[in-house]
Formats: C-alpha cells, sequence, structure tokens
C-alpha cells in the first residue's frame, strides 16, 4: 500500500544529474518534495555524512525514513506514492528498462557527464579551466552510448516501450545538456531518434520545473 503522501526532502546540488532523477520522479508521481539545496563541495560535511556516508548526493527524507543511492530512491517513490506506474509489469520490458539504467550508470555517467558536460559546461561556470583533453577522451565512448540507446529505443516513444519509465527519468538529466556543447550537438545529430525523444522529454511538465538552470536560480535566490 502507498505510504501516506508526507513530503519527501531531497539533499543535494542543484544542477546535479542524480538530483535531478529524484525530483523528476517525484514530479510525474505527484510526490510532495522539496530540495533542500547544497553547496558543491557540503558533501563531506558531519550533516551530510550523517545521511550519507559516501559523501555523495543526493539522499532524502521521508519522514523518519532516509535513503540513499539514487536507483533505489526513485524506486521507492514509484512504489510508495500513487501516480502512474513507473515499472513496466511486463518482464522484458522491465528488463530493458534496467538494461537502460544500467547503461546510464556504467557508461553514460562518466563519458558524456563526466567527460563531456562537466568540462565543457559546468567547469566553464565554476571558473574552472576546461580540460580539452578529457573532453576529446570522452567523445568516443560517448558516441557508443547513444548508438546503443538509439538501438534500443528504436520506434519505441520511450525507452522500455509505449509508457513512461523510470529508464526515461535516469537518461534525461545525461542527455539534456548535450546541445549546449559543439561535441554534445555532433553526438545528438547521429542519433536522431534520441534527439526525437529529448524534445518529448523536455516538453515533459515534469522536464520544465526541474530544468538544472531553473534549480540554480532558485537556490541562488533562496540563499541571498
Amino acid at each position: 500500500m502507498p505510504e501516506t503522501p508526507t513530503e519527501i526532502v531531497i539533499h543535494g546540488v542543484p544542477g546535479s544529474p542524480y538530483v535531478r532523477k529524484v525530483l523528476l520522479t517525484c514530479e510525474e508521481k505527484g510526490a510532495p518534495h522539496r530540495l533542500a539545496a547544497m553547496a558543491i563541495g557540503a558533501g563531506k560535511t558531519p550533516e551530510h555524512l550523517a545521511g550519507q556516508p559516501f559523501g555523495r548526493i543526493p539522499w532524502v527524507e521521508h519522514g523518519d525514513f532516509g535513503l540513499y543511492e539514487t536507483d533505489a530512491v526513485i524506486r521507492y517513490v514509484d512504489e510508495a506514492f500513487d501516480g502512474p506506474p513507473l515499472q513496466p509489469k511486463d518482464p522484458k520490458a522491465r528488463a530493458r528498462m534496467n538494461q537502460v539504467m544500467g547503461i546510464v550508470d556504467a557508461y553514460v555517467m562518466p563519458s558524456m557527464t563526466a567527460g563531456i558536460g562537466w568540462a565543457r559546461i559546468m567547469c566553464p561556470r565554476l571558473g574552472l579551466p576546461v580540460d580539452e583533453a578529457a573532453v576529446a577522451a570522452a567523445v568516443a565512448p560517448s558516441q557508443t552510448c547513444l548508438a546503443a540507446l538509439e538501438a534500443i529505443l528504436g520506434d519505441q516513444t520511450f525507452m522500455a516501450g509505449p509508457s513512461l519509465s523510470l529508464a526515461d527519468l535516469m537518461l534525461l538529466p545525461h542527455i539534456d545538456f548535450l546541445p549546449q556543447s559543439p561535441e554534445g550537438r555532433d553526438l545528438l545529430a547521429a542519433a536522431p531518434r534520441l534527439a526525437a525523444w529529448l524534445e518529448r522529454m523536455r516538453a515533459r511538465p515534469s522536464a520544465q520545473a526541474t530544468e538544472a538552470d531553473k534549480l540554480m536560480a532558485q537556490a541562488a535566490a533562496a540563499a541571498a
């Protein structure tokens, strides 16, 4: 049975793709939630380590229940709240969802996100130098990721079939920044189905409510 919908408090840095995954899931489920915005580097404070002993983000509180690891958190939100189910019942569709989620963590994050997104987009915002070698090294594995995801998506509307799933919500924050970099635009040009999927996802109210720039502006205004 779903729990009484008390507010989920999400501790994390605005703009983090992993924080955004949880926010997207809460938005799609209609789960009451609040982002407890952290500064970059605050993951090593005693307060944060009390909830996430590995110093990563995000971690969440739901009443007296604390939870970390993003996969576990978004599955919990899907199962604890009413709203459209985000995990397919069909075994093959569910396996495809899990496959995409695994690809995101194992391959997309270290190539596209850490290699291109962080170096090309976030470093300039933070006044840090761009590691051009890291960007160049990330292009080939990013091409492999996008080709694999393009093949999985095929002619489907969403990554695991006709309905939105956690796979889409896991992937969106990592793909959404690509058009902001020349490398990303070139990569997406070679994956037209995935580019069309991105536009469909961006049109969703959940995506618009959790845009990185919007979250960062809200956090900055709250801290002023």
